[in-house]
């Protein structure tokens, strides 16, 4: 029997987003297939359902004729479908090898049969073309190794059916070509390949089929790659439903001094000559696909990675910014980020001391004792503002909504008089409603003077909001756009940016 996999008219939904919607797919064994879409257009969700991870609320799934969904990643793996994630899933403390065959180690009455698991690994890796010590732990690997490492336990599996998730993101072209090497033998061998990469250029050269995912839906359902240009690839990715919105175009002052200014940034995680500013009030928006190396940027500016050459500026002097504490109460510079609910809040403390972290030192009273009408008074002031829902300010910030949580986060660093925000994906996990509050309060906020860098994965966010767009890719700037706000000039230009590096 050949091999082949059938998602029919798939859907998923999580509270208040409708992730999948109809989707449609099928892959053949003996192909590679490519899926593709813009961050948020429903890959990885669609991957989840496919490997057990989720449970599509409705639709068909078909593994060689056989309808099933799956109850776990195990099932799955039972199955013969293996996938390599874009995070990482492996153990830090485990060997390579231990790694490699964590899901079904080899054993002999009862017992790890050691030397069928070194064979097993070591061919594995042979398979690859990569040599890595076997024996060494994944936690002192590099990154490109880990991806090695991951592509490598699926194979062990002898999967017929193999899911890649940006498998090059982190790895370099002399990788990537032995990899097409492997991918190709697979496909010879009868193993259907599901490939999911924001390079093109590597999609039109590994892959024979396409589905395009955009806002959750199919928009173009396992056809024929040869069939279509890049450029039309890239309407079908980007869409034209938001080309007729409105949006106000803002007046920046780039006449005057920059607040903040990188010049030819090198860092330790691999970004090289970096040159950008920031306007007073300026809107800047960081816009880049899986592994483009924004938010990593931000966090070397904020002494939270190293920058090893080059000079950052503040308001014309040369500094330098050894963590978050220094960004703030030298520099007056705050951090949104990205994972609210392990950096951003003190989910088992009150909003009011969330909210009031930021000014310590401007509230304690003699003997170190806080004043708790001031800090209620900071809270409250900020509660209103953002129209965070809470029943007091003694309300847990953990036991808040996730757009609630957010808006927690900026207003500590609003009660901190920063002059200078940068906000990290503010919109991930947040309702439609919430959503559209965060956007009106940051054009407030920069109409009000705060220069803010804004970066987001949601493209429609992106050309809605700021007023100059950095586009990055593998570390590097690639592009930096004037912002029309007209959808369709701007999704083509960045894009086209991005792809054509």
């Amino acid at each position: 029997m050949n091999t082949e996999l059938r998602i029919e008219k798939v859907s998923k939904s999580f509270p208040g987003v409708k992730a999948l919607n109809e989707v449609n797919l099928t892959m053949k064994g003996g192909s590679v297939h490519a899926l593709l879409g813009e961050n948020g257009a429903g890959k990885s969700t669609l991957i989840k359902i496919i490997t057990g991870v989720y449970r599509a609320d409705s639709g068909v799934l078909k593994t060689n004729g056989e309808e099933k969904f799956f109850n776990s990643p195990v099932e799955a793996t039972d199955a013969g479908i293996a996938v390599v994630h874009q995070e990482r899933n492996l153990i830090p403390e485990f060997s390579v090898e231990e790694n490699i065959t964590l899901h079904h180690p080899p054993t002999k009455f009862g017992i790890v049969d050691r030397a069928e698991r070194t064979r097993l690994a070591r061919q594995a890796l042979e398979t690859l073309g990569f040599d890595i010590d076997l024996n060494e732990r994944v936690k002192n690997l590099s990154v490109a190794q880990m991806q090695l490492v991951e592509i490598a336990k699926a194979l062990v599996t002898n999967a017929q059916i193999i899911l890649l998730d940006e498998p090059t993101a982190s790895i370099t072209s002399g990788e990537t070509i032995k990899l097409f090497d492997v991918i190709k033998r697979l496909k010879e061998s009868g193993t259907a390949v599901l490939f999911v990469s924001h390079k093109l250029e590597e999609v039109y050269e590994i892959c024979d089929t396409v589905t395009v995912l955009r806002d959750g839906e199919s928009i173009l359902e396992s056809k024929p790659l040869s069939e279509y240009k890049q450029g039309e690839i890239v309407d079908a990715m980007v869409g034209r439903h938001l080309a007729d919105r409105k949006v106000e175009l803002r007046k920046v002052n780039r006449s005057v001094e920059p607040v903040m200014q990188l010049t030819d940034i090198h860092t330790a995680l691999g970004h090289e000559k970096i040159s950008m500013s920031l306007y007073p009030g300026e809107v800047l928006g960081m816009y880049g696909l899986v592994g483009a190396g924004r938010s990593e940027l931000a966090r070397s500016v904020l002494g939270l990675h190293g920058i090893s050459s080059g000079e950052l500026k503040l308001n014309g002097q040369v500094v330098e910014i050894k963590s978050l504490r220094d960004a703030l109460h030298k520099h007056r510079i705050g951090y949104v980020t990205e994972n609210r609910k392990e950096e951003g809040l003190f989910l088992d403390f009150p909003v009011r001391k969330n909210i009031s972290v930021t000014i310590l030192s401007k509230i304690l009273k003699k003997l170190g004792v806080i004043s708790f009408q001031e800090e209620d008074s900071v809270s409250t002031k900020y509660v209103d503002r953002l129209g965070i829902k809470v029943v007091d300010n003694n309300q847990l910030a953990g036991t808040l909504s996730g757009g609630n949580q957010q808006k927690v986060s900026v207003s500590k660093w609003l009660a901190a008089d920063t002059k200078i925000l940068i906000i990290d994906e503010p919109t991930v996990g947040v309702d439609v409603r919430t959503k559209a509050s965060f956007h009106e309060l940051i054009v407030e906020l920069a109409n009000e003077g705060l220069s803010i860098i804004l970066i987001s994965s949601d493209l429609a966010e992106m050309i809605s909001l700021a007023d100059r767009i950095l586009v990055m890719r593998d570390y590097q700037l690639v592009g930096d756009l004037d912002n029309s706000k007209d959808y369709t000039t701007m999704s083509r230009g960045i894009m086209t940016a991005i792809h054509s590096a």
